[in-house]
């Protein structure tokens, strides 16, 4: 759910590994603060909501049918609580499909995950150190998230099969194809591994495409989470700012097909839309160049593992 891995020294970092050239460069110049009231208001209920979270996943407390739309009401709220208002536009037409599917979307922030949720509640692929968080490594087991060791690239088999195994059980699983975060104006390549899976469990896919906007309409690096911030430092930084909206756009699902490579392509397609990548956000000539070398040799090393 955000960009850095904690990693013992001995830990090898391999050439699939995600990364991303976002950092703290890319955060908005200047702060678009709210007042200390609204500030104070706004931890009040940050702090409430986290404290009852568990209860939304307490089987042994309410039945299956209950808790879905409870955590979907509460994922909205909490994305209310820091400052987040979220719009939504269908493109999916008339076709619906029940059962397990996978769904996609660029990576800017861990608020992604309460946007994604505040749309129907999901298991979430996710950085595995997650589950030693303090508060939310907690609520994440709850929540039966699948972990990816992203330092480890023997271990990604055994997510791909965790995560096909939970579309046939007819869950919806999301899963952020970067591997990283990155600041909203560029991003990186869909990777394909995570693909497979959907194509073990014959489920479709569906590209969702996010991004975040401030009072004007134009496009904001506000809420993304990137470089070496740390979590507490990024929730208060977001509950400081004013005028953000998630924007989310669902495309068409994708069927799966029988090659990840072509999945993911035309999933990051459906996904980005008219889309443009913004170089001078940063403060590199390419901020895509040495990205895009890693990953075309880590693809393949990953592809190998999961055939």
């Amino acid at each position: 759910m955000s960009t850095a891995v904690s990693e013992s020294p001995e830990a090898t970092v391999h050439s699939w590994m995600p990364s991303s050239p976002c950092g703290a460069g890319c955060l908005p110049a200047e702060a678009n603060g709210v007042s200390i009231p609204t500030v104070v208001v706004r931890w009040c209920l940050v702090v409430s909501a986290l404290a009852t979270a568990p209860l939304l996943t307490a089987g042994w407390l309410l039945p299956r049918s209950w808790r879905t739309g409870l955590q979907r009401r509460y994922a909205a709220i909490l994305l209310r609580c820091v400052g987040i208002r979220l719009v939504v536009v269908d493109h999916r037409g008339k076709r619906r499909h029940t059962g397990g599917i996978l769904v996609v979307a660029g990576h800017v922030s861990w608020t992604d995950v309460l946007v994604l949720s505040a749309l129907a509640p999901a298991n979430f692929v996710a950085r595995g150190d997650l589950l030693d968080w303090p508060v939310l490594g907690s609520l994440a087991q709850r929540m039966r998230v699948v972990p990816i060791e992203r330092q480890n690239l023997r271990a990604l088999p055994d997510t791909v099969a965790t995560t096909a195994g939970r579309l046939r059980d007819g869950e919806r699983v999301v899963a952020f194809p970067e591997g990283t975060t990155w600041c909203g104006r560029a991003y990186g390549g869909f990777r394909p591994a995570l693909f497979q899976a959907a194509i073990d469990a014959e489920c479709p896919v569906q590209p969702i495409s996010l991004r975040y906007t401030g009072r004007g309409g134009d496009l904001t690096t506000g809420p993304c989470f990137v470089g070496e911030e740390t979590i507490g430092q990024s929730i208060r930084r977001i509950i400081r700012q004013k005028g953000v909206t998630a924007e989310v756009r669902l495309a068409p699902i994708e069927y799966p097909g029988d090659c990840r490579r072509d999945l993911a392509t035309r999933c990051e397609r459906a996904a980005r839309g008219d889309e443009r990548i913004d170089l001078a956000a940063h403060d590199i000539v390419d901020p895509l160049q040495g990205a895009v070398g890693t990953a075309a040799v880590g693809i393949e090393a990953a592809e190998r593992l999961v055939a």
